[in-house]
């Protein structure tokens, strides 16, 4: 047997969406596939859905690198993926903000949930947080990922390995809906 490699920075990959809302369930799919493959050692892979608060607790646990992936409308072609950079200087909720429903949490209220549990036990939250969002054509009430979105998750996979093992993404991964099938 050789020897184990020394363990690097722990990475976080975290599925987010409702498979009940089509295209929603983009992040589980995803990350269901990506627990079949022979990731990097340091790196989780957890399928959240709707269990945000599960997460927010789940970051206490010290992670360098979170990566969410979820379906992200931004007004592209349905199937279009994107990676965005988490920018952690947005204020957080203000104190008239109703109550957490922790079933209807999105990244940023559980980024703020995690900065407050932070600040509260001494934790550290992620040095880095990562978006891998792809664009939905529906979220209507149905289980199942539309044609262009079902077609982006071997891609998404793709590109959260190439993430995870080098750190970014190459250029060529603005759309899958233009991808030859």
């Amino acid at each position: 047997m050789s020897p184990s490699p020394a363990p690097g920075p722990r990475t976080l990959v975290a599925g987010i969406g409702n498979i009940f809302l089509g295209d929603d369930g983009f992040g589980v799919e995803t990350a269901r596939r990506l627990a079949e493959r022979d990731l990097p050692g340091h790196t989780e892979v957890v399928d959240i859905g709707v269990r945000g608060v599960h997460l927010a607790y789940q970051l206490l646990d010290g992670y360098d690198t979170l990566v969410l992936v979820d379906a992200t409308a931004r007004g592209e072609t349905p199937g279009t993926l994107y990676v965005i950079e988490h920018d952690d200087t947005a204020p957080d909720p203000s104190p008239g903000t109703p109550a957490l429903d922790g079933h209807r949490m999105t990244p940023d209220t559980v980024l703020a949930l995690l900065r407050t549990l932070c600040a509260g036990t001494g934790g550290e939250p992620p040095r880095r947080v990562l978006v891998v969002g792809c664009e939905p054509a529906s979220v209507d009430e149905r289980i199942g990922l539309s044609t262009p979105v079902s077609a982006a998750v071997p891609e998404a996979v793709r590109l959260i390995e190439e993430l995870l093992r080098n750190g970014e993404p190459s250029v060529a991964r603005a759309s899958t809906a233009e991808a030859p099938t």
